[in-house]
This record gives structure tokens, C-alpha cells and sequence, in this order.
């Protein structure tokens, strides 16, 4: 019985998406991430840089930092529009086709964990909802049933979560214009602008900018997961930034000036923004809207984390770990005090996944110069991206140096402007130069020569740097260059 429910569940996995079938034109990706992003938690990242920044200051960080962060995100999606394949097995280019398994893992942990403060922020704002229309309240109850819908959701696969990204990102859009109408009305806007500092949460200038940083790379492991489905490297490119930047302006403005002003009228502060615009005659408007945009965004975490376990055990058929991981995400969403470390887990993500993604896209760039084999990234043995037994031991060096960096800059000598952004480029400069100048693949070598008529001999994996080239031969940056 079971086995024949499944049958309309998604069935997607990690086959390329075929072109002929991309269903996400320049409007429904602009949707897609405009609706991801004007979500609960970024307008919480919102809250915390006022009243602890200036109002002015605060907006010019999350507008230089979002545009910033969003370019490793965009470079991601673009890898996946062009393959057609997923973030993780992309991974397999840079990792080898084994160790991609290390990333993929670090993926599915991390979104469930955000599977976890997302389930938690829906059912606060769908308990609200209920307890303004009845005065029943069950916090638990309501974010249990937050999170299976967002289980049956993700089960239908990426065409489900395209459509209802679409009535959120408009829900939000409306939400956050009224909000901004009202607050004219009632107040001065002078009066936020000309709002004095006050440390609260302990944000410098450095801190904000490393926050906003780490929420547009928090996503990077999502983008190539949706863009693949894009029609056009110009539609995954355009549609991802503009919708990621205003989403983020429009959804950390609205956080940050909802806190400013509760600040000025002596409102208590909150995590949960539906409350605090509860203070402004939005309470019930805003819950069921806050419920609905974190419900989708929580879609997309489930529904990425799932891809990430298939490209740990790819002969899994889609809804088994979306299940699995739909049933993590509602056990854990009761964990008690996981919104109090908020702040930490977002610099937490800086130093996961900066490093991890930096070799990401300096293999695919700077060393493949945007070309992959995709039937050599799916099979089996991996071919030439198997490199030493499956793990391509430069990505790794590179990676721990990075992730040692980010670790030693975000916490034990923190960096004036955050760990972040230098983090992502030493990790991408070190791999660069490991990749070409310390370890270079005989294999790949020898099968480029064998393409031009010779024969070669069984060579192991890789030789060492101080291999002599004849003058003709092409530089290895170039080797794995599909013909």
C-alpha cells in the first residue's frame, strides 16, 4: 500500500534535469528566492543589528554584505544551471566522487538544524495565530503540525515548492508594505534614523557585516539544488541576485525597523517578530504570513537535505530520507532553547561551509574552467574525478586550512570585519595552488596524451610537482577539460 502512495510522492534524484523540462523562467526564480529569504529568520538577523547599529548604518551593511555574500551563491546556481546536477554531486568534481560524501553529510546536518529553528519560529507564529482567534495555546502541538506540513510538501519534489515559493514571496511583499504604510503613519521616521545606539546583543559594525555574509553563504549549498531547473545561465544568474538582495533588504529593513521602534515606544523585546508587530495592529496578519514563509523556506531545507543524503547512498529512492529527515526535523524542533544561540550558529555556518564551498568553486572556475563531465560525475567509479581513491586530497588540505582560519578568526582572534569573506578567499587561493602546482593527476595526464594518438602505461594517481612537461603540452589547469 505504502509502496503504491509513493508513487506520487517526487521522484526526483540526481540525474541532470533535462532542459527540455526546466521550469523556472526569470519571474518564478526571482520568486523563488525573493520568497526563500523574506522569511522569519532574516528578519530576526534584522532585529539584532538595531538598536545595536545606527538604523542608517545597519541598512548600508546588509546591502554591501548581501551583495557580496550573494556572488558565491550565484557562481553555485550558474554550476547548476549549466549541468543540470546538484550541489553534492557537483562536490564529487572538487572532492572526488568519494569524498564528496564528507561535504554532503556536513550539508544534511546543518539544514536540519535549520529545519530545527525554522519548525520552532512556524509554530510560534501558528500558536500565535490560534491563540489570538481561540486563546487555546500549545506551542509543541503547533510546531509538530507546522513541521509535517512541511514534510508532505517537500515529498512532492521542487515543482511543489516552486508554487507555493510564488504565494509566499507575494504574502510577504504585502505584509512588509503595510507594515512600512502604518509605521509611517504612526511614527516619525526621523525619529528611527536619529535613534542612538545601544549594545543589546553585542553587534559591532564587523559582526553585522559577518552575519550578513553568513546568512546569503548559508544558502549556497541550496542554489545549484534549484537553479538546475533554470532555463537559462541568464535567468539563474539575474533572477537568483535580484531576488536574494531585495529579499534581504526588504526582510532585515522590516526586522530592523520593527526593532527600532519597539525600542522607542519601551515594547518588550522578542525573537518572535509576529509579537513584536503585534505592538503595531499586525499580530494576526503577520503570524499566518510569517507561518506560511518559514513553512516554505523549511521546505526547501528537508527537500536539499534529502539531495544531500542521495548523494551519500545514490541508489535511495527520494522519499526515504525526505522522511527520515521530515521526522528528524520535527523531534528536534522541540529541543528547548535553540533560538537562544541563534547569533552563534549563523558564524557557526560561516565556518562549515565558507571553506567547504571556496574549493567548490575555485575547482569548477578557476581549475575546470567551467566544465565538467557529467557522465564521469555520475559513474560509479567516478573517472577522472575519482582521483586518490575517491578523495582528491588538495580539496581537503585547502579545506582544513580554511575551515582552521575561520575557526581561529571568528573565535579566537576575531577579525575587525569577520572570518567570512577572507576565509572564503584564502581557501579559494590555497586550493588553486595545491590543485595545479603540488598535485597533479598522472591519470588525467596520460588520458589527455592518449586523446592525441599515444598510448600510455597504467600511471598511478598522481606524481609528484617536479614533473618536467615537454614545452608543447597543455598546463594542468586544463586537464580535466571535457573534449
Amino acid at each position: 500500500m505504502f509502496k503504491n502512495l509513493s508513487q506520487h510522492f517526487g521522484q526526483d534524484g540526481l540525474a541532470p534535469t533535462d532542459k527540455a523540462h526546466r521550469s523556472l523562467g526569470l519571474g518564478g526564480t526571482i520568486a523563488l528566492w525573493l520568497g526563500a529569504n523574506v522569511v522569519v529568520t532574516t528578519i530576526l538577523t534584522g532585529m539584532l543589528l538595531v538598536p545595536d547599529l545606527k538604523f542608517t548604518q545597519a541598512m548600508l551593511i546588509v546591502l554591501i554584505g548581501s551583495g557580496i555574500g550573494i556572488l558565491p551563491l550565484v557562481l553555485v546556481g550558474l554550476m547548476g544551471q549549466r549541468s543540470g546536477l546538484t550541489t553534492m554531486v557537483l562536490a564529487r568534481g572538487s572532492y572526488g566522487s568519494r569524498g564528496a560524501k564528507l561535504p554532503s553529510l556536513v550539508n544534511l546536518l546543518t539544514l536540519l538544524a535549520w529545519s530545527w529553528i525554522q519548525a520552532l519560529l512556524a509554530g510560534m507564529s501558528l500558536n500565535y495565530a490560534v491563540e489570538h482567534l481561540t486563546g487555546y495555546s500549545n506551542l509543541p502541538l503547533f510546531t509538530i503540525l507546522c513541521e509535517t506540513l512541511v514534510l508532505l510538501i517537500a515529498l512532492r519534489g521542487h515543482l511543489g515548492i516552486e508554487r507555493v515559493e510564488r504565494w509566499a514571496a507575494i504574502g510577504m511583499l504585502l505584509l512588509a508594505g503595510a507594515v512600512f504604510y502604518v509605521m509611517g503613519q504612526k511614527f516619525e521616521f526621523a525619529s528611527l534614523l536619529a535613534m542612538p545606539t545601544e549594545p543589546r546583543n553585542e553587534i559591532t559594525p564587523g559582526i553585522a557585516f559577518d552575519i550578513v555574509i553568513a546568512t546569503a553563504f548559508s544558502w549556497i549549498p541550496l542554489a545549484a539544488d534549484y537553479n538546475r531547473n533554470c532555463r537559462s545561465q541568464g535567468v539563474a544568474t539575474v533572477g537568483t541576485w535580484v531576488g536574494y538582495v531585495a529579499a534581504t533588504l526588504l526582510a532585515m529593513g522590516l526586522g530592523a525597523t520593527v526593532s527600532g521602534f519597539s525600542v522607542l515606544t519601551g515594547m518588550e523585546q522578542t525573537y518572535d517578530p509576529a509579537v513584536l508587530l503585534a505592538g503595531f495592529g499586525f499580530g494576526l496578519p503577520a503570524a499566518i504570513v510569517v507561518f506560511l514563509s518559514v513553512m516554505t523556506t523549511n521546505v526547501m531545507c528537508v527537500y536539499s537535505a534529502s539531495l544531500s543524503y542521495l548523494n551519500i547512498s545514490p541508489k535511495t529512492p527520494f522519499w526515504k530520507p525526505a522522511l527520515a529527515i521530515g521526522v528528524l526535523s520535527i523531534l528536534g524542533s522541540q529541543i528547548p532553547g535553540i533560538l537562544d544561540n541563534f547569533q552563534s550558529f549563523l558564524l557557526v555556518i560561516g565556518s562549515v561551509f565558507i571553506p567547504a564551498f571556496a574549493v567548490l568553486i575555485a575547482d569548477y572556475f578557476l581549475i575546470h574552467k567551467g566544465d565538467y563531465a557529467v557522465d564521469e560525475l555520475l559513474s560509479e567509479d567516478g573517472g577522472r574525478y575519482r582521483y586518490l581513491n575517491g578523495f582528491n586530497p588538495a580539496a581537503f588540505v585547502a579545506y582544513g586550512l580554511g575551515a582552521v582560519l575561520a575557526y581561529y578568526w571568528g573565535w579566537v582572534s576575531p577579525l575587525a570585519w569577520g572570518a567570512s569573506l577572507p576565509g572564503f578567499l584564502v581557501t579559494a587561493a590555497s586550493y588553486a595552488v595545491l590543485r595545479r602546482w603540488v598535485l597533479v593527476p598522472r591519470a588525467q595526464l596520460a588520458e589527455r596524451d592518449d586523446s592525441r594518438g599515444g598510448l600510455h602505461p597504467p600511471y598511478p594517481p598522481y606524481e609528484p610537482v617536479g614533473r618536467v612537461q615537454p614545452a608543447n603540452e597543455a598546463s594542468p589547469c586544463h586537464e580535466n577539460r571535457q573534449p
